[in-house]
């Protein structure tokens, strides 16, 4: 019988779990004996200090990564007939929560090199109804905060970052959710800091911002029975939250492990020197969070990606592709009217990329296990024994 339990799984949620596993019971256990349940203290302990390490002084949990979008672009007075940029290489989410908002979209291309945004191409898009743009901070990298907020100066555009893989990510002295008047951050358990369930926070600087996503998110009311505008029900529950809290005080030392096997991924592929196996760039040096590590097979490869997807897999490698149809390109937004070829980068993108296994825990040996898999299935004719 085959075995189909990865040799080197693409996320592995038990290493750090089992690290935290006796607090993470007393704190559920807390919770549950308090009764505590929504809207609870630990809620607003955890909303505090993860907006003061994001760089800002608010924040309010929402139920998802796509309500912290939604909910917060609402919060910034952005909505029916306003315009706003974002990437078409992002997760169908960012995009989502812009058509939530009630505003219109207006995706733009990435640069091939770093995955983000293409700041130029924005720029060409803008028109006078134009008042927001979305930096998504891809992989664990944040897009320059300079550029960007040169971009925003110069166009008067308001800048809501989609930070949802850069927890406690930086750049260029700035922390992902410091840079525009607000961020939303997703708490799906494979994030870099993950729940056990979903869950999502805008953080922002602005206190008439936040005090308007409070209300937001808990049916629009003011106070208890008083509702002063059509909110929703996107509360983020106190036990989701107790445990962020507990594991957060690791996240520091489990970004730098993801940093450390990124630049294990580097060392090894750059001894073995693969025609077209190339990895994502990293603009970041030590601020790049690594939420995954991607790679691009491009045309010079002696391998299709999706071959070398299928050898990976027989050998027991996980491997994921983020993301395999860019934004414009999916059956529910033909409506927004963009068509194969509208944004070549992205696209060209969709079909080299592939991400390797990535997470606290990973060993050297597993990397280089990873990297001679890829040796192997691109040249089989190099001998083995010389790699190792």
């Amino acid at each position: 019988m085959k075995n189909n339990v990865a040799k080197i799984p693409f996320v592995n949620l038990n290493l750090q779990h089992q690290q935290i596993q006796t607090q993470l019971q007393q704190v559920m256990q807390t919770v549950l004996d308090t009764g505590d349940f929504i809207l609870g203290a630990k809620l607003q302990e955890f909303e505090t200090i993860f907006a003061n390490l994001s760089g800002v002084e608010y924040g309010i949990g929402v139920a998802s990564g796509t309500d912290a979008i939604a909910l917060g672009l609402q919060a910034c007075n952005i909505g029916s007939g306003d315009e706003v940029i974002l990437p078409a290489n992002t997760f169908v989410a960012t995009l989502i929560g812009v058509l939530r908002a009630g505003a219109k979209p207006l995706l733009v291309d990435c640069k091939p090199e770093t995955a983000l945004i293409d700041l130029e191409a924005a720029a060409r898009v803008i028109t006078p109804n134009t008042k927001a743009i979305i930096p998504v901070h891809l992989y664990g990298q944040m897009v320059s905060p300079t550029e960007l907020l040169d971009f925003a100066n110069t166009y008067k555009l308001l800048i809501f970052e989609d930070a949802a893989q850069a927890h406690l990510a930086s750049r260029e002295g700035y922390h992902a959710g410091s840079v525009g008047i607000a961020a939303a951050f997703s708490f799906y358990p494979s994030k870099n800091l993950g729940a056990l369930g979903d869950g999502g926070m805008l953080v922002t600087k602005d206190a008439d911002v936040a005090q308007k996503m409070l209300r937001l998110r808990n049916y629009g009311a003011s106070s208890k029975y008083y509702h002063t505008e059509p909110g929703t029900n996107s509360r983020l529950d106190t036990l989701q939250a107790a445990i962020l809290l507990e594991k957060l005080p690791y996240l520091p030392q489990w970004n730098s492990d993801r940093y450390q096997a990124a630049q294990q991924y580097n060392l090894e592929l750059n001894s073995v020197a693969l025609p077209g196996i190339n990895p994502i760039q990293n603009h970041s040096q030590s601020g790049h969070v690594y939420h995954l590590y991607v790679i691009r097979v491009d045309a010079n490869s002696s391998i299709q990606r999706s071959c070398l997807q299928e050898k990976m897999t027989a050998a027991g490698i996980q491997t994921g592709i983020h993301y395999p149809i860019p934004c414009h390109l999916q059956p529910a937004f033909t409506n927004l009217g963009y068509q194969p070829g509208d944004f070549p980068h992205a696209e060209k993108l969709s079909q080299q990329i592939l991400s390797l296994p990535m997470y606290p825990g990973l060993t050297h040996s597993q990397v280089k296990a990873v990297v001679l898999e890829i040796m192997h299935s691109v040249s089989p004719q190099k001998n083995k024994l010389l790699y190792i």
